[in-house]
């Protein structure tokens, strides 16, 4: 297929390249502070949770409510961003995270510091949908393969910086600055939007669904409940685990409903899936983020409970696949851009990620860091070459009138897949933990009694392998080890699901202004 050339902006109507780039300024900055806040926090959370006294499923609740959060609000924001100043909703997202990393920075306890994350959670959700969104409207899709270098460089630095400012804060000055240090990042993001974004806003009638939306976060958090506590809290087989499962269906249910019959406007229209390419996206994006979110934020755990390092060592081990993640996707939106052609990068993509998650499923304790490096490397490449061009293909094809509810729903359903497979694998990982340490601690004491006291002094938290007796040590270093393979296992098929969704996905040449061509063909129709 002959791909059309690129216009300019000019000959499109829209902003001209250096208008982008003042405008993207801020844009990147608050996006910086969005994906800030998970980073710097993953290599401070064995710490934290060990100070506030908390548990495995502590940690994993840490990471989940943030998630949660961010999945129940992301298709809200982005109708709003539909409908009322799109500039106004990015400065109050920032207002709302940094309210969250106040509380979070002062948090008493875990209940205090998974409630503030909760709030950080909110504000991400509306950085996550909006910056997108208010991009779509400024450059054509054909175009925004120019722009994905520096999305890409600001992702690779929140990545890199993050566990690293993390890893030094923790050993320094205490976690607590973890939260803290994103506020000034914060402040200046919201300036420099005030100086730079102008956007024309654009307002019609609207009734938000709020019962859709409840109904949407009852459904997500039963089921959040079920698979973090299933196995630890109550057994799988059981009436507990029924009534959770059942409610969870049937609230979820009753949110599809009110969305296709009941609603006026609601918060997920169902209509846009009456596209191919946003309903197998979104298939993709649910999968993706089981695959990835779930199994990738406990490396971090990985490497300072079952190789033993600080906080700021295990940061450093993250720019193997950050590197990766820089590399294809500066290299796949230039190519792109030039030649049109996006579905190659996404199959070639998914490949990649089922290679990576494959051969980190191999990893155990004993396991060199330069085998692992490789391993999330060629993970890193993957995800590089298929995030951005995911929400591309789905962009490419909606309405611009849509493009805030269409761009939420890839992002909601990715951070859903992405908190359900943090909290199922949270799971997995604690269960293969706990029985691992239990058998290895019986085998350790049968061998060596002398031993049994150092044993009866471990309790269910997360441990501070250091600490340890070295033979104890060894077999808690060889549990997480050999459990964080496990995870990557698990994670596997729902990547191979991933990519058969993208393999049924119809490559459409990529437009090049920001509406489609009937938009256009309707503006230019003299109204009778």
């Amino acid at each position: 297929m002959t791909q059309a050339p690129p216009v300019s902006a000019e000959q499109a109507g829209q902003m001209t390249h250096r208008e982008v780039l003042e405008a993207l300024s801020g844009l990147l900055l608050a996006m910086f502070v969005a994906m800030l806040s998970s980073t710097i926090v993953s290599n401070a959370l064995p710490t934290i949770v060990d100070d506030l006294e908390g548990s495995q499923t502590g940690y994993t609740w840490v990471v989940v409510a943030t998630m949660l959060a961010m999945t129940a609000t992301t298709p809200i924001w982005g109708k709003f961003a539909d409908l009322f100043d799109k500039k106004l909703l990015v400065q109050s997202a920032l207002v709302i995270f940094s309210a969250g990393s106040l509380v979070a920075g002062f948090a008493p306890s875990m209940e205090v510091l998974i409630g503030a994350r909760v709030i950080q959670g909110l504000g991400v959700g509306g950085l996550t949908a909006l910056v997108q969104v208010v991009i779509a409207t400024m450059v054509s899709p054909r175009e925004r393969g120019r722009y994905s270098g520096y999305i890409g460089a600001v992702f690779a630095l929140a990545t890199v910086s993050g566990p690293l400012v993390g890893g030094v804060l923790v050993d320094t000055v205490g976690w607590r600055w973890c939260f803290f240090a994103g506020l000034p990042v914060a402040a200046l993001a919201f300036v420099v939007l005030q100086k730079t974004l102008r956007l024309p806003v654009v307002k019609r009638d609207v009734s938000i669904d709020y019962l859709g939306a409840f109904l949407l976060v009852g459904g997500v958090s039963i089921l959040l409940v079920w698979v973090s506590l299933g196995g630890q809290n109550f057994a799988w087989v059981s009436w507990t685990s029924a009534l959770l499962v059942v409610g969870a269906v049937a609230v979820i249910g009753a949110a599809v409903h009110v969305e296709a019959n009941v609603a006026k406007d609601p918060v997920i229209p169902l209509r846009l899936f009456k596209d191919r390419t946003l309903t197998l996206a979104t298939v993709a994006s649910v999968l993706i983020g089981v695959a990835m979110f779930g199994s990738t934020v406990y490396l971090s755990l990985y490497f300072q409970r079952a190789k033993d390092m600080s906080p700021t060592e295990a940061g450093l081990m993250s720019i193997c696949m950050v590197g990766g993640l820089l590399v294809s996707s500066i290299l796949s939106g230039r190519i792109i851009t030039a030649t049109g052609l996006w579905k190659r990068w996404l199959v070639g993509g998914m490949v990649a990620v089922i290679a990576g998650i494959a051969l980190l499923s191999t990893i155990d304790a004993g396991t060199p860091l330069w085998r692992t490096g490789i391993f999330m490397a060629v993970l890193g490449l993957g995800l590089g070459a298929t995030m951005q061009n995911l929400v591309l293909a789905v962009q490419n094809t909606i309405a611009l009138s849509d493009m805030g509810a269409g761009s939420s729903v890839v992002a909601f359903f990715r951070s859903l897949g992405g908190s359900v497979g943090i909290a199922a694998l949270g799971a997995v990982l604690a269960h293969q933990v706990a029985d691992a340490v239990k058998s290895g601690l019986t085998a350790l004491v049968t061998a060596h009694p002398e031993l049994a006291s150092e044993v009866g002094h471990q309790t269910g938290g997360i441990p501070d392998v250091s600490t340890m007796p070295a033979p104890i040590r060894a077999v808690f270093e060889s549990a997480f080890g050999d459990a964080t393979g496990h995870i990557f296992l698990v994670a596997l098929p729902f990547a191979v699901g991933a990519l058969i969704a993208v393999l049924f996905i119809k490559e459409v040449p990529l437009r090049t202004s920001v509406k489609r061509d009937d938009e256009l063909m309707a503006e230019a129709t003299p109204q009778s």
